[in-house]
């Protein structure tokens, strides 16, 4: 007669019931959700109280990036290691089972307290984000129905404006503006147009960014505004305007390179952080299951 716990055994008095304590697991899964929620909050806290606005003060962003993945990895260790020890603590005890059977159950009751509590997690800190994502929303759609009746408002304001004074057109677009100043180009600048010879070169210096460069028409024009108000000759007056074009080309560009790398930068922290929390997660899965083998031990040792 085979003896009691063989795999022959085992065999002819196969139970009925589930090999999972599903009580066990939901208590396990709980327990380490509620946990890793508070030590996360904890660490959020602890990251906030550390940094700062001033310059100089607090830690760095390279400082704050190490300690986050380093309390990413302890709140699954102790989240899912605690989860565990008490899915194996409170389990049933399976009896005429080979104690490789155990094992296994047990490490598959961790695993499956991990499972449940990473993915109550995940929905718990999705519809928080929703929440939050919703009321940005709405305040968002307010400020822009408010800002539509306020572009309304300076639209007709505009119009009235243009229809009733000779210095009209407050209302319209900037490249709109632009074209409609070569309407009323002189040969001869009036000197007493100062503001307004600014803002009609700063139109014109604005488009010739955007395009890439100045035309003939528009530089000479240009020229001639500089030289009637500043006093100097033809020549310089062009040379001025190279030499403006050129440097805000150079700052646009700076800008754009900086905004590339500022983006690519923001790229690789979050792959970082997301191959970093991938091996927490995997951690929590190996301490949970670790852990409820250890607590199944420890409950069947208690006869």
């Amino acid at each position: 007669m085979p003896a009691t716990g063989s795999p022959a055994s085992i065999g002819k008095r196969e139970s009925f019931g589930s090999a999972v304590s599903w009580g066990a697991v939901l208590a396990g899964a709980f327990v380490a959700t509620a946990t890793y929620l508070m030590l996360l909050v904890a660490g959020a806290g602890l990251g906030l109280a550390s940094s700062s606005p001033w310059s100089g003060d607090g830690a760095s962003a390279k400082a704050i990036g190490i300690g986050a993945i380093i309390w990413l990895v302890v709140i699954q260790i102790i989240s899912a290691g605690l989860g565990g020890y008490i899915a194996g603590r409170l389990r049933t005890k399976w009896v005429d089972v080979h104690s490789d059977e155990v094992f296994f159950r047990d490490t598959a009751h961790g695993f499956l307290v991990w499972a449940l509590g990473a993915t109550v997690s995940a929905f718990l800190m999705t519809a928080g984000a929703s929440s939050a994502i919703s009321g940005v929303a709405n305040v968002g759609a307010s400020a822009v129905s408010g800002a539509g009746a306020a572009a309304t408002s300076a639209v007709t304001a505009g119009a009235a404006s243009a229809a009733g004074n000779a210095n009209g057109g407050g209302g319209m677009m900037p490249s709109t503006q632009y074209f409609t100043d070569t309407l009323f180009r002189s040969d001869r600048p009036d000197a007493t147009q100062g503001d307004a010879a600014k803002a009609e070169v700063g139109r014109i210096v604005a488009a010739s960014i955007a395009r890439g460069n100045v035309t003939p028409e528009d530089k000479a024009y240009v020229a001639r505004v500089i030289s009637v108000q500043t006093g100097v000759d033809q020549p310089t007056a062009e040379k001025r305007i190279d030499d403006t074009i050129n440097r805000a080309r150079q700052a646009a560009d700076q800008a754009k390179q900086k905004a590339v790398e500022a983006a690519d930068a923001a790229r690789k922290a979050a792959a970082g952080f997301a191959l970093w929390a991938f091996i927490s997660m995997l951690i929590g899965a190996f301490s949970s299951t670790y852990a409820a083998t250890r607590g199944g031990r420890t409950r069947d040792s208690w006869q």
